[in-house]
């Protein structure tokens, strides 16, 4: 009897690898949906077209954006931890949504670190610290000079989260008494900054980086580890005596768990092939990133370790998603 069970047991078995074979032979047999937890027009979705329309190219199916935004992009992420571990549902993930959210709201609809297949690490987003032209202080050393000489008298506009991460871990390492001024978008924040009612601002490159070619920002240091081609000649925080300083957003691909491992291997592949190509390269860097790459055991790896970072800093700080 037991040799039977385990005869069946081991027939079953060499069953469903058979089938999972033959499902990632076939893959993609249909269109492919990529949900984006944001709005359409932002960063992250712009790139996850850009990848929907060389991954169609690639494999011959159709693979679209479908825009699922609100709760900090929780909405977008919990409907992604629901649907079918088939292939056929993917997600453009984010630092927020993977490594952040679960610590600053109350109940996120999916727990990160279980709920999905990591499949590659795409594009980093660094943040940048920058002042309005007439602000004195020209680096970020400058300014923490400035603030600690006059508490709480230097305004710094916060757009988002991330820009609120940033700042709380300036504080944190410098010890420097600035104000933060929050801000639910860029575009009130940059007007109000470039307009001098406030005197700096923390926010992606993305954003800053016209304003400074036109003369409307000054750059005082991007959170790299290292200066980045992004913004050439800005000196990173860490450079400017703040050992170690990082901060940078990412987007990553991720599929519900569960998902054939052959599927994510597949995939993997073909999006480490389309970032190998100049062309993606030039592109990703038009829109602020630099792009990235690795294993599904490195972005996993890698996402634990920004877990274990950022978890203390937003308990200590007290911050709470919108």
């Amino acid at each position: 009897m037991k040799l039977k069970a385990m005869a069946g047991a081991a027939g079953l078995l060499a069953g469903l690898l058979c089938s999972v074979a033959a499902t990632a032979q076939t893959y993609p047999a249909k269109s492919v949906k990529i949900i984006v937890p944001y709005q359409a027009g932002q960063g992250t979705d712009v790139a996850a077209r850009y990848f929907a329309e060389q991954l169609s190219k690639a494999l011959g199916q159709i693979f679209y954006v479908d825009n699922k935004p609100g709760a900090g992009g929780n909405i977008g992420t919990e409907a992604t931890a629901r649907s079918a571990p088939d292939g056929y549902t993917l997600m453009m993930g984010t630092n927020a949504t993977q490594t952040m959210n679960e610590f600053l709201y109350a109940s996120v609809g999916y727990d990160s670190a279980k709920d999905f297949a990591p499949i590659i690490l795409v594009g980093m987003l660094p943040m940048v610290i920058a002042a309005n032209p007439s602000f004195p202080a020209n680096s970020v050393t400058e300014l923490i000079a400035a603030a600690k000489a006059t508490p709480d008298k230097i305004d710094m506009a916060l757009p988002s989260t991330s820009a609120r991460i940033v700042f709380e871990l300036l504080k944190d390492r410098t010890g420097a008494p600035l104000f933060a001024v929050p801000y639910k978008g860029s575009a009130t924040a940059m007007t109000e900054v470039t307009g001098g009612q406030v005197q700096t601002i923390t926010d992606t490159v993305t954003a800053i980086r016209g304003h400074v070619t036109a003369g409307k920002l000054k750059p005082l240091g991007i959170t790299t580890l290292k200066s980045s081609e992004l913004l050439p000649g800005v000196k990173s925080v860490a450079e400017q005596g703040v050992p170690g300083f990082e901060m940078t957003g990412w987007n990553a691909f991720y599929a519900p768990a569960g998902t054939p491992r052959a599927i994510v291997d597949l995939l993997n592949a073909e999006v480490t092939k389309i970032l190998a190509q100049p062309e993606t390269r030039q592109r990703l860097l038009q829109l602020g990133f630099e792009p990235a790459g690795g294993t599904p055991g490195s972005l996993a790896k890698f996402e634990g370790q920004e877990r274990l970072k950022w978890a203390p800093l937003i308990k200590a700080a007290g911050l709470k998603g919108d």
